[in-house]
């Protein structure tokens, strides 16, 4: 199965993308699914539920949160009952990634070493990430190969998003999961098994 994990649409705020135009283009790249993570909050894409999607494809919500660290996408959390601090912006990482493993979802680094807004060489530090994302759209091949080889090192799973901002963005990193996921709850236990890699898409 593959899945666009790193999604963004208007609800976040700096883009115009549809989420009905997103849910479009990804049918077209032959992707199985997609996770909406709009940025500061699970709750901003809930219009998303109200959407009517074709049977068989999926469409999940996670959350990219921004830390003194960098940004780290989060998946498996239900609303912004994470985000007890009440703020947005360069949130203590140990301290968020702690209370994201307390609701029982998973961390994992966005575009870690694309600089700005980048995990870097903490990304190799720091305790609790549940995987790397190694394949990032927006990224270029050096970015996602520091990615790939951090994710080695450490021994945690890969995965991967577009980080799409607009139509034609979509897909061009995903994940692909080894067995069928069907829920968020399935995706998370995938993730953390490891049973999925990242994959780039269409350039």
């Amino acid at each position: 199965m593959k899945i666009d994990l790193h999604c963004h649409t208007k609800y976040s705020h700096d883009n115009f993308l549809e989420p009905e135009a997103l849910i479009e283009q990804a049918l077209r790249m032959g992707l199985d699914g997609i996770c909406i993570t709009e940025h500061f909050s699970v709750e901003a894409s809930l219009p998303v539920e109200d959407i009517s999607v074709p049977e068989g494809f999926l469409v999940f919500r996670g959350v990219e949160i921004s830390t003194h660290m960098g940004h780290l996408l989060a998946y498996g959390i239900k609303d912004d009952s994470w985000n007890i601090w009440k703020a947005n912006l360069y949130l203590n990482a140990r301290d968020v990634v702690k209370q994201i493993h307390r609701l029982g979802g998973i961390c994992a680094p966005s575009h870690p070493f694309r600089g700005l807004e980048s995990f870097g060489a903490m990304a190799l530090e720091l305790d609790g990430l549940d995987a790397i994302e190694t394949h990032n759209g927006c990224n270029t091949i050096e970015m996602n190969l520091q990615a790939m080889s951090c994710a080695r090192v450490r021994n945690l799973p890969s995965i991967g998003g577009s980080d799409c901002h607009r139509k034609e963005q979509v897909g061009r990193a995903y994940t692909v999961f080894s067995n069928p996921v069907k829920t968020i709850a399935d995706l998370v236990a995938e993730i953390q098994k490891g049973n999925c890699r990242g994959s780039s898409g269409i350039q």
